[in-house]
Order: C-alpha cells, then structure tokens, then sequence
C-alpha cells in the first residue's frame, strides 16, 4: 500500500480511510474546527431560520454539466435551480439603484453627456466580481463576512473595521433617507414638508419587519416589484427623452472624454463610489445562506456557486439598465442647460417647486445648471410635462425605499456579526435606523432641500474610502485554502482582485488630495493628514494580514483532514493565534497511513 505524503493529503471521510480531490463528495473545510467552536450556538438564528427549498433530481449525481468538451463536476443545468437561488442577487442590486447611484447618473449625464457610461459599465463589472467572492465566501463557509471578520481578527482591529463599516452604512443610507423624503416633496408639491419625509421613510424599515415576518420569497416579491417600479418609470423618462442611441452605444463602448476638465474627473471617479458600496459586499455574502445547499458535498457547492453567479449578473444586468436609462436622459436633455434657459422654460409651465428651482443673477445666468435629484424632476416637468415629473418622483421613491430596507438588513448583519449581538430584531433595527435617521432629521430641519441633495458628492466619497475594508477582507478570506478549501481563489482571480483594490484605493488618495486642497483652513490640513495617516496605516494591516495569509510567512502551509474533521494549520495560526498546535502533524500523518494500510 503506497503511502501518503502531506501535499498528497486533501481529505478523508467519515467512511473511508482517504478521499481524493477528484472525488465527488468531498468534505469542505470545517469552519467550526478552524474557529475552535465545536459547540455551534442554534439557539440564536436572527434571519433565515427557515431555508428555501433546492430541488433536486433522480440521478443527477450520474451526470455533469456543459458540453461532452468541457464538463464541469456539478449536475446538469435547470432552470427550476435557477429559479430557486433567485433572490439574493436581486436584493444586493438594490444597492446600484440607492438615491445616491441615481443623482451620480444624472450628474454625470448633465455634466460629461455621454462620455461617463463606460465608467459606469466598469464599475457595475468590478462590482460583479466583488460579489462572486462574497456569495462563494458565504456558501462554501456558512459564515458571513462580519463573521468571519470576527473570528479572524484580534478585538481591536475588528472593532475599528466595524466601524469603518458602520460609516459606510450611515452615509448610504444617509442618501437613500434623503432621496426618498425627496421624492415626498415632489409628489405633494411641496405640502410634505422634507423632515416629515425623513419620518416617514424611517417607518419603512418596520414594514420591513413585517413583510419579512411572512417569509423571505414575499420579502424577494416586494423587492422584485420596486425594481420593475423603477425599470419602468425611468424606462418611460427614456422613451419620453428619446436619447440618441447612437451616442448611446459609443459611450458605453468607447471610453472616451473630449473637453473634459476637472469637474468630469471628479465625476467620473465618484461613480467608483457611487456604484461600489462596501456594505453591499458584507450583505449579499448573509443572502445566500437563505438557500439550503448541502455543504458537505463539493458539486453541491459548486452547483451554489455557478447559480449565485448567473443570478448576480443577471440582477447587475437590470441594475445597469436602469442606470443607462438615467445618465442617457439628463444626458440627451440636460447637458449644457443654463440657468437662464431653465428659468425662461419653467415659467410658462405649473409645475410644483419649479419658482425658485434655478436662481440666477448676471455671473451665473450662462453657467450650466447644477443637478440633483430635487432639480432633476422639476427639470423633467417642465421640459416634458407633469406625466414626467410625477413618474421621476416615483421612480426615486421606489429607489429610496427599496435601498433603505437593504441598508437594515445590512446593519444587522453586520452589528450581528462583528459584536456579536443577541438582540432581538426589533431593537436592533430601532438601533441602527436610529443612528442613520438622526443625522439626516436635523439636516433636513435645519437646511433646505438644495443644501441636502448637494451632500451626495460628499457622501459618494465617505463610501469610496470604506472601499478596502471590505475589498481586502473579502479577497483576504477567499483566497484562504484554510477557509475555502478546493474553491479558493485562483492565481487569475487573485490578481484582479489586487488590482481593483489598488484602484479603488487610488481613487480615494485622489479624492483626499482634492478636497484638503479646497480646505479653507491650514489646521484642516494638519487633522486631514493625521486621519490619512491613520487611514493608510489600517487599509496596510489588512493588506499584511492578506500578504502574510497568501505566501504563508509564518511557515509551510498544510492542509489535511482526517476523518471529515480539519486539523492544524500553521497559516491559521500565523494569522489568528488560537491553533492549538498540541497535536504532532507527523504523528497523524503515520495514523492516517496506518488506517489507509
């Protein structure tokens, strides 16, 4: 009997003595051993209590999916599985079409024309593949991110990534509470005053709760038809507009900026912010754990994997739709628009909240006009009739409430995951609308709806810095043979997920540059290069904790199982310290060839 070595070892079951890795029904790394907790608490379940049903077939285990050339170890393809993990992804691109996502497609049209849709189309690309690694970390582990966060990460770093988390979340839903309290004002003419709109919408994450109390396939449901709301509202805005589609197609195919200056670089660049939220990464990785896939069989996994995929592309297909509808309008209708042009058009229409919409004085009267979400509707009534403004207003109500209610299933997760909370539902939810709500109620008391949208650049920005506490994390732990097994990341993927993280961090030293050079003061500099400084330093821990995890510095990697069960890791205890290494590596290398004997 010929005798195994470490690197020859890739798994043994429970029923047999070694399984190699071309068998079918591999055992998949043992997170709770890998963590030390044996004991898994279900007592405490906050979501997903009950799992959705995946069909399964007669002999489906005989057979593989793709062409007799190129087989692939899962079974056949079905749309009934499809159909099945469709949901997740959907809920996830609620997050490309937040009130944020809109007033940064409407600037870039108003200010670049069509130029910006390539940036858009790479930002919704790079998203993808950001959301292909959470959804695989959720399957193949059972944990989500903030879990995970807070199993690999000493107490104090894992507390400052929550809050980094915790700022991403505020701003989002920040925007999504003003969008949709904007989209109050609109519809009632101005009778809903903007802090009343605030309140209201704060009311939408106990409906939530509600909806939810029914099952999560109603909570899909609801989902489905604000993003068929907001397809056709802003599908009827580009009909109605009637861009060129010529200019349409070159701007997403052609990445190209004539005459572009200073402004339409910051606005190319906040698209990455726009688009790309950090949280969304940390939700969607707890959304496919809604589904009941048997993570004890490797096809079973993969099977999860392609699914979540094809779903993911298809949602951030729509989502991108949606997103080309908005920029080709105010593209096509707004671009080059001066601030005497709109005052001279609206005076001879009735539309609500139009006097007073442009001011101008002698300087400003051939100056472009400044876009937001509030303008943007006015803009639509008066150019293209009352039918135009009131549809926008509801397409950016179904946007506003749609995202406010993925931003509360975001903070629970990731309050639940990183503290470790047993709270119930309701307070935790009063909690973190609280802490998002506050902030935007005394803005909306205390300023007017003009100071309030122009806070989104500002808010655009404060997410594109949260960026790398979610790309490293999720890129860190997904390239982890501990964590992930046969399915971590390969070299290819590995590489593109180091570069858009190198971008997106890019990015974020260019917005820092921009802004402390607009800084009034020359103290601000001093604390704006303090907070840099800290900032760099933290975004270069999780890059050492990435580094040190891939080519392992702390010593050779292993992996091994014996008998379904995972045992030591040097990589793990280089990077959590908690591996009891009691246990002689050698010693169950000799048991497991003495079984195999």
């Amino acid at each position: 009997m010929p005798r195994f070595e470490l690197d020859d070892v890739d798994n043994v079951d429970s029923k047999s003595s070694l399984v190699n890795r071309a068998s079918r029904s591999s055992t998949l790394p043992d997170v709770d051993a890998i963590f030390h907790d044996p004991v898994k608490n279900h007592d405490f379940e906050t979501y997903f209590e009950e799992k959705i049903h995946v069909p399964h077939y007669a002999k489906e285990d005989e057979q593989n999916c793709g062409p007799s050339f190129r087989q692939f170890d899962m079974p056949p393809f079905s749309w009934r599985k499809l159909w099945a993990f469709t949901g997740p992804g959907f809920l996830m691109s609620i997050a490309y079409l937040d009130p944020g996502n809109i007033e940064s497609d409407l600037q870039s049209g108003s200010v670049a024309g069509y130029q910006l849709l390539t940036m858009l189309l790479l930002a919704t690309v790079m998203g993808l593949m950001m959301q292909r690694l959470a959804a695989r970390l959720g399957v193949v582990t059972g944990m989500h991110l903030a879990e995970v966060c807070n199993k690999k990460y000493k107490k104090i770093p894992r507390l400052i990534l929550w809050v980094m988390v915790e700022i991403a979340i505020i701003g989002s839903d920040m925007q999504e509470v003003i969008g949709s309290a904007i989209a109050f004002v609109l519809l009632s003419g101005g009778a809903i005053p903007l802090w009343a709109g605030v309140l209201i919408t704060a009311c939408d994450a106990f409906l939530f709760l509600l909806v939810d109390k029914y099952g999560l396939r109603k909570l899909e449901a609801l989902f489905a038809i604000l993003i068929s709301i907001m397809a056709l509202t802003f599908g009827y805005e580009y009909i109605k507009v009637a861009p060129d589609q010529k200019e349409v197609v070159l701007g997403v195919l052609l990445p190209t900026c004539k005459d572009c200056g200073r402004k339409q670089l910051l606005q190319a660049v906040g698209i990455i912010g726009a688009v790309v939220m950090p949280h969304n990464i940390y939700l969607h990785s707890a959304l496919v754990k809604s589904r009941d896939i048997d993570r004890s069989h490797s096809r079973s996994v993969r099977e999860a994997n392609f699914y979540y995929l094809v779903e993911a592309a298809i949602a951030l297909l729509v989502s991108f739709v949606i997103n080309l509808f908005v920029v080709s309008v105010f593209a096509e209708a707004f671009h080059g628009v001066t601030n005497k042009e709109m005052n001279m058009t609206c005076a001879n229409t009735s539309i609500p909240n139009s006097p007073g919409a442009f001011p101008y004085d002698n300087v400003t009267a051939n100056e472009t006009v400044d876009s937001d979400l509030f303008r943007g509707g006015i803009f639509l009534g008066c150019y293209f009739g009352p039918a135009a403004y009131y549809i926008w207003a509801i397409g950016i109500l179904a946007a506003g409430q749609s995202s406010t209610m993925t931003g509360t299933y975001s903070g629970q997760f990731v309050m639940e995951g990183f503290l470790d909370l047993k709270w119930s539902r309701f307070r935790r939810i009063l909690l973190t609308r609280s802490i998002a709500i506050g902030p935007t109620l005394l803005l909306a008391i205390f300023t007017d709806v003009y100071r309030l949208t122009g806070m989104n650049d500002l808010l655009n920005v404060l997410q594109s810095l949260q960026l790398p506490f979610a790309l490293i994390p999720i890129l860190h732990f997904t390239t982890s043979s501990d964590l992930m097994g046969e399915f971590k990341n390969s070299w290819g993927w590995f590489i593109v997920g180091i570069i858009i993280s190198i971008v997106v961090v890019g990015i974020n030293l260019f917005f820092v540059v921009v802004y402390i050079d607009e800084l009034p003061h020359v103290g601000y500099y001093v604390l704006c290069g303090f907070l840099a400084l800290a900032y760099m330093c933290f975004v270069g821990y999780l890059a050492w904790h990435l580094i040190t995890g891939l080519f392992d510095v702390c010593g050779s990697k292993t992996h091994l199982y014996r008998r379904g069960q995972k045992l030591q890791s040097s990589d793990e205890e280089c990077l959590a310290g908690n591996i009891d290494r009691s246990k002689s590596q050698t010693g169950d290398l000799e048991a497991i060839n003495a079984d195999s004997a």
